[in-house]
This record gives C-alpha cells, sequence and structure tokens, in this order.
C-alpha cells in the first residue's frame, strides 16, 4: 500500500461522508480524491478505472453545480426519485457502456479484467450521474458496484482500497436509508 493509495481512501472516503449528509463540499473533495485515484490506477493496469476517474472528475464539477446552482429556481436540486421509464434507460446505458468499453479494452490495451473492470467502469458513471441529480436511487446501484469492486481489488491486491470499498459498501446503504428518510421537497 502506497502514500498515493492512503491519501486516495481517506480523501475519498470524506468526499463519500458528505455526500450521505448532503454538503456540496463532497463534490470539489471528490475532484482531490478522483484525481488521485486517476493515477493509481493508471499504474496498476485497471486502465477502464483510471478513464472512470477522469470522467469522474467531470462529473464532480457537473455534481458541484447542480447541487448548488440547479433545479428550476436555480436554487440546488432537490432530491427526488427516478421513475421505472429513469430506471431501465440508465441500465441500459450502462449495459451498452459496458459492452463498448469491454470490447475496446479487451482488444486494444494490456488491461487486466477488461470485461468487468468495463462493467464497474459503466454503471459507476451511471450512479454517479444519477447522484449529481440528487436521485434516491443511485444508493441502490453504488451498493451493488461497490460490493463488486471489493473483489475486484482485492484481486489486484489493492487492499486498502478495497477496505474502502467496504466502507464505501456501509456509506451508500448509510446514504439510501438517510436519503429515503428525508423530507420531501416543498412543491
Amino acid at each position: 500500500m502506497s502514500n498515493l493509495e492512503w491519501l486516495a481512501v481517506a480523501i475519498s472516503a470524506l468526499s463519500v461522508w458528505l455526500t450521505v449528509i448532503r454538503t456540496p463540499w463532497c463534490w470539489p473533495i471528490g475532484l482531490v480524491g478522483v484525481a488521485l485515484y486517476a493515477w493509481l490506477f493508471f499504474t496498476v493496469k485497471l486502465y477502464s478505472d483510471a478513464l472512470l476517474q477522469v470522467v469522474f472528475a467531470v462529473l464532480q464539477l457537473y455534481g458541484w453545480w447542480q447541487w448548488t446552482r440547479g433545479g428550476a429556481a436555480h436554487e440546488g436540486r432537490p432530491l427526488s426519485r427516478l421513475g421505472g421509464r429513469g430506471i431501465a434507460l440508465g441500465l441500459a446505458c450502462g449495459a451498452a457502456g459496458a459492452l463498448a468499453l469491454g470490447a475496446l479494452m479487451a482488444h486494444f490495451t494490456d488491461a487486466e479484467q477488461p470485461w468487468l473492470d468495463a462493467a464497474l467502469t459503466a454503471f459507476s458513471l451511471v450512479a454517479q450521474a444519477w447522484m449529481a441529480r440528487k436521485y434516491l436511487q443511485c444508493w441502490p446501484l453504488w451498493l451493488a458496484i461497490d460490493v463488486v469492486y471489493v473483489g475486484l481489488y482485492l484481486f489486484k491486491g489493492l487492499n486498502l482500497t478495497a477496505a474502502l470499498y467496504v466502507v464505501f459498501v456501509a456509506l451508500a446503504a448509510l446514504g439510501w436509508r438517510q436519503w429515503r428518510a428525508a423530507p420531501a421537497p416543498a412543491a
């Protein structure tokens, strides 16, 4: 476990905790965490994960804007729920992204676990986009993704990162519970 991994873990855990309690500071702190993880994943040849962190950097900025200036009144986006059509569309986009990225990584790189890494990457993008828009359904999707990530990171010997993802599983469960219990936005 490198110093880089320790720092990335600490900052990322703080960012997710801040998301659970719904403070916009989760986004700029998360931006630092994804930058550190982009470098770490590149060094261990998890290229889809490294690419995911770059996209997450853009989504961190988008989420920050949504949480502070988004919504109809430009006062920040309220918590909301996706309907069945939105869920199906998001999951279909995740599946299509997983197939496309997996094929690219399997055929054109020396990536380890190209299909699994690509699937986790694609569905993480869906979960992150849902989180940026404060959709409750981001949390159960994160739960599923984070459980699988624990196994991948243990396989790659990134034990501290695997432990972080165990914490992320717990935080996703907590986030799901807290967001469901939050008062409905005023109409």
